[in-house]
């Protein structure tokens, strides 16, 4: 028998998790999401994702900018929802949200728990290096993604995956591993396994001060800093042109054994020395301009070999 499900969720990665739910026939009685922000040259308000998606469906969408007090509280429970699916949300859900639907709240999580509790976990198992991420079904609890785990599915990450590919991979099973997770609540069978004590880390928020490249790392270090922050917010550099020095983002390299001084451009080709070996920029875009290959970025843009990216 099809649930009655509230869900919530903001960004693109919720989307495809909502879909499937709807598609395999569960009444989705609200959606909330993150309340519309200014965006554009305009700043005029926009809708989150998830919210125009509802839309499309003519699902109720609540948009409170917190859930802690009683006024919204009641609202939610009044839904009389048999369960809570989370996806990227947004806001911390307080007790009495967690145990208002009959089955409890349950969360997709981009990460293997107990590896990556957190904000910002694709781009932190890329900028880690890790060779293999997944997507966890968690019960929720008060705690930041320590409830237990209900599924669980891994997939690699290759050498020069990025983050925007890896998000797109980890949504779309995402959507699989919640309506299996969802079926099997309604025959009672849905098993879930406390999380291990060890093994844990934290994802933090992606803050503006670590997108800068620092050339002092190892090839692979910036390699993989380059990739986990990209396509958004995306790695920088200053590139000193013959003209001028501009910021510009970094968007894909890939690492080659050249040497020289951290920073040093060691050819043509944008190979740029790090403290042990070197990475050639693949993919750049300066301000205000979409993202270009190499070849088409040095095009009217010379940068000169010796010279010293910061």
């Amino acid at each position: 028998m099809p649930l009655r499900i509230i869900f919530m969720g903001t960004p693109d990665f919720s989307v495809p998790v909502l879909m499937a739910l709807i598609g395999h026939g569960h009444e989705i009685v609200a959606v909330y999401s993150q309340p519309p922000r200014p965006a554009g040259r305009g700043m005029e308000l926009r809708k989150s994702p998830v919210h125009q998606k509802a839309e499309e469906f003519g699902i109720p969408v609540f948009t409170p900018g917190s859930l802690k007090h009683a006024d919204e509280q009641e609202v939610f429970a009044g839904l009389d929802a048999d369960l809570a699916v989370v996806v990227a949300y947004g806001l911390i859900l307080p007790p009495e949200i967690l145990q208002a639907p009959d089955l409890g709240a349950y969360n997709v999580h981009a990460s293997v728990l107990p590896r990556w509790r957190g904000a910002a976990p694709i781009q932190r198992a890329i900028m880690a290096g890790d060779h293999q991420s997944g997507v966890a079904i968690m019960k929720m609890d008060e705690g930041l993604d320590t409830g237990p785990v209900a599924m669980t599915e891994t997939v690699p990450i290759g050498p020069d995956m990025n983050a925007g590919q890896l998000h797109d991979a980890l949504s779309t099973l995402g959507a699989d591993l919640m309506v299996r997770a969802v079926s099997a609540l309604e025959r009672g069978t849905l098993a879930l396994t406390p999380q291990p004590e060890t093994g844990v880390t934290y994802a933090d928020k992606i803050s503006k001060s670590e997108t800068r490249i620092d050339w002092n790392q190892p090839a692979a270090a910036v390699h993989d800093h380059v990739r986990g922050l990209s396509p958004f917010p995306g790695a920088w550099c200053e590139i000193p042109f013959v003209k001028k020095t501009e910021r510009v983002k970094v968007l894909a390299t890939t690492v080659t054994d050249a040497s020289g001084k951290p920073g040093e451009v060691l050819d043509e080709n944008l190979t740029i020395a790090c403290a042990e070996g070197s990475v050639r920029l693949l993919q750049l875009q300066r301000a205000g301009k979409q993202a270009a290959d190499s070849a088409a970025f040095l095009r009217g843009n010379t940068v000169v070999p010796g010279a010293v990216l910061a």
